[in-house]
């Protein structure tokens, strides 16, 4: 790999770029002193904002969103390459190795008919990549891999399709609604008897999780309902504050009444608008 700049390859060219962020000799103090963990938030946070640019549907910031993560990947790939452990070209050489091993039905003779078949047979061959790794657990388990560090409802979901798998799930949203209002139960049953914090918030966890198990049955996402949910939230808050300033008061000032009542005007907007 050269670390020309004049090169015009745009790949070749980022490369050049991250090699000469990180030198030591002349390069950026803050890129050279960086570590995987401490760009880790960074990688995490530039894969929200691909997901936002998405949620928006503005493609211009979706293009710069994307270059943003792309950067990331050179960063540690950089970094990996400096300690000897492996450079870009390895990290795209094994993506490549993976799509083709995981898509026999494209790649090979395999006949893979639907998404929901190509899903099982994914997990399939992750179970067994695991295994000749010598990542098998001593105690294996249907939940194994399930990653910790995802978002919790993520998670959550996850967990749960790997359990419906083997048979252990709700037949249909019916059950879980029933669940939902089960767990609320309890949650409100320690809140009314004044119980422990940690007991309210285990409640609470569970009322959650089966939240997300509603979600999954319904085939929606419960990362992007809840994040539809925050700009519905924010859009229309923001818009009650104007409506409060154009009357003469303003959020804080104003009661909860007033506030309310500013809300349920927006809400009413909304909903003739077709929200």
């Amino acid at each position: 790999m050269s670390d020309d700049l004049s090169q015009t390859n745009p790949t070749e060219r980022l490369r050049a770029v991250m090699a000469k962020l990180r030198d030591p000799d002349g390069g950026c103090p803050w890129d050279v002193e960086q570590t995987f963990a401490t760009i880790a938030p960074y990688t995490i946070e530039e894969a929200y904002e691909v997901a936002d640019a998405i949620q928006r549907g503005d493609m211009t910031a979706l293009k710069d969103e994307l270059g943003d993560l792309l950067l990331q990947v050179f960063f540690h790939a950089r970094m990996a390459e400096e300690a000897g452990d492996f450079a870009y070209d390895d990290v795209a050489q094994a993506i490549t190795d993976k799509m083709i091993r995981r898509h026999p039905h494209v790649f090979g003779d395999t006949d893979i008919a639907t998404a929901e078949a190509q899903t099982v047979h994914w997990e399939e061959l992750k179970a067994q990549e695991r295994a000749a790794k010598g990542d098998t657990p001593a105690d294996p388990s249907a939940l194994d891999g399930v990653a910790v560090p995802l978002p919790a409802l993520t998670r959550a979901e996850k967990l749960q399709k790997r359990a419906a798998r083997v048979g252990f799930d709700w037949p249909d949203a019916a059950q879980v609604i029933a669940k939902i209002e089960e767990e609320l139960g309890e949650l409100r049953e320690e809140i009314d008897n004044d119980g422990p914090r940690a007991q309210i918030e285990e409640e609470m966890g569970d009322l959650l999780f089966a939240v997300a198990n509603l979600a999954r049955h319904l085939k929606i996402d419960p990362e992007t309902a809840l994040r539809d949910g925050n700009y519905k939230f924010e859009d229309r808050f923001r818009r009650m504050e104007r409506r409060l300033k154009a009357e003469g008061t303003e959020v804080g000032k104003a009661d909860l009444d007033t506030m309310e009542a500013a809300w349920q005007a927006e809400k009413a907007w909304d909903k003739g608008a077709g929200e």
